[in-house]
């Protein structure tokens, strides 16, 4: 299996150059509207007693936020639990010791290859590029990821990686790396990376997974897959590698259960998935199958910064399912790609900011309508717009205002010419007689109106004020009502 040089990807400091390209690319937009049509079709046929939906949506955000508000020592009664069970626990403050930690463990053991399950932690401290760097191989088996890394790209939605690409380009994908015959039958083309990952599966001296519940009570670990990767690779390798953030860990067992019955149906429209794996420790010495060590890295990474605000605490309650990408206007238009981020759309615009700072995803929390299509759909009930209008305030902050809990790169946005803007629409807007004024200035010279507003005429048409204010119609109004 033949691998292809590793692509420039955009970055969130690019997001309006990336929209750019995104919107002009006909065959993407045409993807993405056919995907996303049919994912928000399946959740409506799955969830359509909105009585239990609503009575669910509640349960699930109350679940994670008790979990969230005892979450220190959740995470000290995971550790203690799972230590018990023979698992090696590690903490990582950011993405450097986080990397560190697998290389080390993979290290040790001489490892050279790795096969991972699908996991967007390890996405988030891109793992694979920094193992390559060390002389070491990572080698994806979820379908979507193992897709994309064979076109040297990143995933685009946290659920589906590879939602993008149309069938045809993954044929020729395969065809060029793995020299299989082109053709559009789907169900060919899964048997293709199916037998292309059987060697790898086998041969692999570490296996990686994500968590997608983190039991304290327990010390179990569940993982959520359809494909059955999950499962090989956790079981086959010798030693077997978890990571995931810290906000992951929920209080009990039964606490799994209303987000499982959540998540898949929020997710892709299935009631439930083909494999819901409960991980509790190395194989014991009277089992057949299991690696024979295990390990937990668990990540912060900017999270404690989310956390230590009350407001911005709920942005950890996710529980990445992808609703809200499914739904949103903007996503569904450009894609993940133009995010430039590991966690594109709604989700991503209020998580990324405390992850990389907001002087590096500043453009991002504006890339919302505000239409609230992402808070109806959230399974555990986050204020996604309530979120993004604080981090536009926080953005335009000045650098030098203190506030309680400062947010990594505040004040990104934040120049002596949107100073004076604000300035200026505070005392035309604030002031009785200066806002008519104002209204009465505008509907006399509206022909005056130049043509190009700056950056507003680049994506919109040039705004051009009314004949007559709403004032003045009034007014005409009671007049003829006399």
């Amino acid at each position: 299996m033949t691998t292809q040089v590793i692509k420039i990807h955009p970055r969130p400091e690019t997001f309006k150059q990336n929209t750019e390209a995104a919107l002009a690319d006909k065959p993407l937009r045409k993807s993405l509207r056919t995907a996303m049509d049919m994912l928000m079709t399946k959740r409506k046929l799955v969830l359509s007693d909105e009585e239990e939906l609503q009575m669910l949506r509640t349960l699930c955000e109350h679940v994670r936020q008790h979990a969230l508000s005892k979450l220190p020592d959740l995470l000290e009664q995971l550790e203690s639990n799972l230590t018990r069970l023979g698992v090696r626990v590690h903490w990582a403050e950011t993405v450097e010791e986080a990397q560190n930690i697998i290389y080390g463990i993979m290290e040790t053991h001489k490892a050279k290859l790795m096969v991972k399950g699908k996991s967007m932690v390890s996405e988030e401290i891109e793992l694979n590029h920094h193992l390559e760097s060390k002389g070491m191989r990572a080698v994806e088996s979820d379908l979507g990821e193992f897709i994309v890394q064979m076109a040297g790209e990143k995933p685009t939605h946290i659920v589906m990686p590879a939602i993008h690409k149309t069938k045809e380009q993954v044929s020729q994908l395969f065809h060029d790396n793995l020299g299989t015959e082109l053709t559009d039958d789907v169900d060919k083309l899964t048997g293709f990376a199916r037998q292309a990952l059987r060697d790898v599966y086998r041969t692999a001296d570490v296996g990686l997974s994500g968590v997608n519940f983190a039991v304290a009570e327990t010390g179990t670990l569940c993982l959520v897959e359809n494909e059955g990767n999950g499962r090989l690779s956790t079981t086959v390798p010798p030693v077997h590698i978890a990571i995931t953030g810290i906000e992951k860990v929920v209080a009990k067992l039964t606490d799994v259960v209303p987000l499982y019955s959540q998540l898949p149906r929020t997710a892709i429209g299935q009631n439930i998935t083909t494999y819901f794996n409960m991980i509790t420790g190395p194989r014991r010495c009277e089992e057949l199958d299991g690696p024979q060590e295990m390990h937990l890295v668990l990540l912060d990474n900017g999270r404690t910064q989310a956390y230590g605000e009350e407001q911005m605490r709920r942005t950890l309650q996710c529980i990445r399912c992808g609703a809200c990408m499914n739904h949103c206007p903007v996503y569904t238009r450009v894609g993940g790609a133009a995010y430039g981020t590991t966690y594109p759309g709604p989700i991503g615009e209020i998580i990324s900011p405390h992850l990389m700072g907001l002087d590096k995803t500043r453009d991002l929390p504006t890339a919302c309508t505000m239409c609230g299509a992402c808070v109806e759909v959230c399974p555990v009930k986050i204020p996604i717009t309530e979120q993004m209008q604080r981090l536009r305030q926080e953005a335009q902050r000045s650098p030098s205002e203190q506030v309680p809990y400062p947010i990594k790169g505040q004040g990104a946005s934040h120049s002596l010419g949107e100073s004076m803007a604000w300035r200026v629409f505070s005392g035309s807007f604030g002031k009785i007689k200066a806002y008519r004024t104002l209204g009465w200035a505008a509907t006399t010279f509206r022909s005056l109106t130049p043509p190009w507003q700056m950056g507003w005429t680049r994506n919109h048409a040039p705004m051009r004020p009314a004949a007559k204010t709403l004032h003045q119609m009034m007014k005409e109004k009671n007049e003829r009502k006399v």
